[in-house]
């Protein structure tokens, strides 16, 4: 009830975000941990295959989001945001009504260019829209989107009792409904005019060498929260056996998210600066990794339901100290963004942002796994080899945490600012 108390305290436009995101991470969930079982297993395509049309959508959003970010900018939030909505709807629906191979590209490649579009959108306008709360906000954010993610999944696995095709058409249903209801409802923002080319843009972005230092010192955040998808969700499984313990993972998530988030920032964002909170969280988020040390590696038989529990505990700890430090963290990364540069780029600063974070998302996945494979074949029970992935993580958060709080004690990283026009709660 308290949450929802506080989502009234925002104008209509930022509570329709919240909801929005909640909706785009449900269809998002609802469609795509399913489509590889899918592509392969109903349709017959070999891994290779499944791998190109999972890569493409991938590669289509993290390639694209400079673009999306500058569209943001020049051509107006409200637009964006709808546009993406609405190519979405399409691309999800290309996968309900499409067998064939380039039916799924174009699948792929909307709904990638689709998250390339709004996904910066939506972050400038809730920057714009929230002005000085704009912590609060993103904490509201992050817990409608998380909410989403777990709803989405739960929903799919029901839809799926039917076909696949149940949940393609649903997942394109709730988009179609978003995207009338931004039409609708938001209200469209000023658009600056353009005093240059996008180029131009992209030069000032990249060329700001703060920003940079503070999107490279970032990608621990991501690199780790990304380990949500992949090392904690397989330590829950090794440590019982039992393929169930990957959803306990999801669940402590959402529940700290639900019941903690907006109180952590809220008692955070009065006693210290945006850079020490972010430093903290990365402390969090690397000592996260340290709890399943204790279980790692173990191949022994689970003889018991009990057993099972106790050995999932350290895992389960793991997974709640990384989404403290995802919520003490997040909400001030994303408030920092706008300062960085002109009001007129924050489209433009978040579409670099996340292209950043794509990569690093990707190059750090690839790290972890490979640590993982490692650890598969050269580590026994408490061998050192079978911590391996746990400390490459541990230590990430730690050298992240550090270069952030360089930044903040060098005085690099911007003070918070209300954005321009922005509405008070």
């Amino acid at each position: 009830m308290r949450i929802w108390h506080e989502v009234r305290g925002f104008p209509l436009a930022t509570r329709l975000l919240l909801v929005n995101q909640l909706g785009v991470n449900t269809g998002f969930y609802l469609l795509i941990p399913y489509l590889a079982t899918h592509l392969g297993d109903d349709l017959g395509m070999s891994a290779a295959v499944v791998g190109v049309v999972l890569g493409v959508r991938n590669l289509s959003q993290q390639g694209l989001f400079l673009i999306g970010g500058s569209a943001a900018d020049r051509l107006g939030v409200r637009g964006v945001i709808i546009a993406g909505c609405a190519i979405r709807t399409v691309g999800f629906a290309l996968f309900a009504l499409g067998d064939g191979l380039p039916v799924l590209l174009a699948a792929s490649v909307l709904s990638g260019v689709a998250g390339a579009l709004f996904n910066p959108a939506v972050r400038t306008y809730l920057a714009q829209e929230a002005g000085e709360r704009k912590a609060e906000a993103f904490a509201l954010f992050n817990v409608f989107a998380t909410t989403g993610a777990l709803v989405g999944p739960l929903l799919g696995s029901v839809l799926l009792l039917v076909d696949f095709r149940a949940s393609a058409l649903t997942a394109a249903g709730i988009f179609a409904l978003l995207t009338v209801a931004q039409a609708l409802v938001l209200p469209p923002r000023d658009v600056p005019p353009a005093t240059g080319s996008v180029a131009s843009d992209w030069r000032e972005a990249v060329g700001n060498r703060a920003f940079l230092a503070f999107a490279l010192a970032m990608v621990g955040m991501f690199t780790l929260e990304n380990q949500l998808y992949l090392l904690l969700p397989d330590g829950a499984r090794q440590a019982t056996g039992w393929d169930g313990a990957a959803g306990l993972v999801f669940v402590v998530g959402t529940v700290a998210g639900i019941a903690l988030q907006l109180r952590i920032t809220r008692v955070l964002k009065g006693r210290g600066s945006s850079g020490r909170w972010i430093a903290a969280g990365l402390v969090l988020m690397g000592a996260a990794f340290a709890p399943p040390m204790l279980v790692a590696g173990a191949d022994a038989p689970v003889s018991s339901t009990p057993e099972a529990a106790l050995r999932v505990l350290p895992v389960l700890a793991g997974a709640l100290l990384l989404h403290l430090g995802v919520m003490t963290a997040q909400p001030f990364v994303m408030e920092l963004i706008p300062g960085f540069g002109r009001p007129a780029l924050t489209g433009t600063y978040f579409g670099v942002f996340y292209a950043v974070s794509g990569v690093a998302a990707a190059v750090g996945n690839a790290a972890v796994g490979r640590a993982m494979d490692v650890a598969r074949r050269g580590g026994a029970d408490g061998t050192a080899v079978a911590l391996l992935p746990w400390a490459c993580c541990l230590a990430t958060g730690l050298v992240s945490a550090g270069a952030v709080a360089w930044l903040h004690r060098a005085g690099t990283l911007p003070v918070s600012r209300p954005a321009p026009a922005a509405v008070a709660a």
